[in-house]
């Protein structure tokens, strides 16, 4: 692992964060050591897959301006600090980025985080630069592959909108999480113990609430951000920006029957990265 790194200050937005009864999520884990995730999120409402794209293209070089967070009062701090509110510290694009600067596929993130840094402080941490495998208007991909290996970790994302009555209702967002190498031999065995002592099920236990704040704060800040993406340089967020100001946050997991359909195939596969696909376009 990487050094340790300085988190920032909590923000306080006066968000209302979802919880993970708003979701379904279950850990495979396999004989080799190798294990993986399979999370699906309520509705994202407010939310188009439009604006979800523009953020993964976008997050990593934005700046916003914070109005009145306490704190923050008229500071420009990185988008990341948006997407979620303690548990972020930064992410930096580099390597084959897109002429424009904008992530795409064979280019690198890094990303500096902590799962849960409230309760536990760094003990789950994320700072490291993973591969950019896949990202277009239906998900993104990242992880790491090793030579004779290949992919050794993979979190994939497939995003879609959800028509009612014709028009966006929000979109279904759904993770799925493939850590070790498929293999069964000797050598991929000791390689699967010794990359889940960092990213282990215990680690995704805890990612597990991480990331449904994350994807659920969607809804609080994105259309805001979205509708001033023709001036990105002066991007600003005050509280009264919240579409979802006193909003239930009780929702159910969209699409069930999807995920049990999807874990059912990850218990049966021999090479879980082939059902997760992640250089694929999304399955859903």
């Amino acid at each position: 692992m990487a050094k340790d790194f300085q988190m920032p200050a909590e923000r306080e937005f006066g968000w209302a964060l979802k919880t993970t009864e708003t979701t379904n999520f279950e850990i495979i884990e396999r004989d080799n050591g190798q294990f993986c995730a399979v999370l699906n999120h309520s509705l994202l409402r407010g939310v188009t897959s439009e604006m979800i794209h523009w953020w993964f293209l976008n997050f990593a070089n934005l700046h916003i301006v914070l109005d009145d967070v306490p704190g923050y009062e008229g500071q420009s701090v990185p988008g990341y600090y948006l997407w979620h509110p303690s548990d972020h510290c930064n992410a930096t694009l580099r390597g084959a980025v897109a002429p424009d600067g904008t992530a795409r596929a064979g280019a690198k993130i890094h990303i500096r985080e902590a799962m849960r840094y409230k309760t536990y402080g760094l003990k789950y941490q994320v700072n490291t630069a993973l591969s950019i495998f896949y990202c277009d208007a239906d998900g993104w991909a990242m992880g790491k592959a090793l030579p004779i290996f290949g992919k050794v970790m993979c979190l994939r994302i497939s995003f879609k909108d959800v028509i009612k009555d014709g028009e966006i209702a929000g979109v279904h967002y759904h993770y799925e999480v493939v850590i070790g190498a498929s293999g069964d031999d000797f050598v991929s065995r000791a390689l699967n113990r010794k990359i889940t002592q960092e990213y282990s099920p215990e680690f995704f236990a805890a990612w597990h609430l991480h990331n449904t704040i994350e994807v659920g704060t969607f809804e609080n800040f994105l259309p805001s951000l979205y509708e001033q993406r023709g001036d990105p340089l002066n991007l600003r967020y005050a509280r009264a920006m919240d579409p979802m100001a006193g909003a239930d946050r009780s929702q159910s997991a969209q699409g069930p029957e999807l995920f049990a359909d999807r874990v059912a195939q990850y218990k049966a596969a021999k090479d879980p990265f082939a059902v997760q696909a992640p250089e694929s376009p999304s399955f859903l």
